[in-house]
C-alpha cells in the first residue's frame, strides 16, 4: 500500500492527496461527472448521429496514421 507521505515529484514534489489545489480540481471534476450522470443529454437521435460523426471522424483519423506511416517508410 503507497505511503500517503511520500514525496511524489509528478505531482510538484507533494502526492495529489496532499496537494489541495489539485484535490479542490479533482473533487470538482467527480462531482461534474456525478451530477452529469443522471442527466440524458441527448436525444437518441442525436446520439446516434453524434455516434456516426465520431466513427468517420476515427476512421478519418486512422486513413491519415496509415497514409502516413506508410510515406515515412519510403
Amino acid at each position: 500500500m503507497p505511503n500517503p507521505d511520500r514525496m511524489d515529484s509528478r505531482y510538484g514534489g507533494l502526492e495529489r492527496r496532499n496537494n489541495p489545489r489539485l484535490r479542490e480540481l479533482v473533487d470538482e471534476m467527480l462531482a461534474s461527472i456525478r451530477a452529469a450522470a443522471n442527466i440524458d443529454l441527448w436525444t437518441d437521435q442525436e446520439r446516434a448521429r453524434y455516434q456516426a460523426e465520431m466513427a468517420r471522424i476515427m476512421e478519418s483519423v486512422r486513413e491519415h496514421a496509415i497514409d502516413h506511416r506508410s510515406r515515412g517508410k519510403s
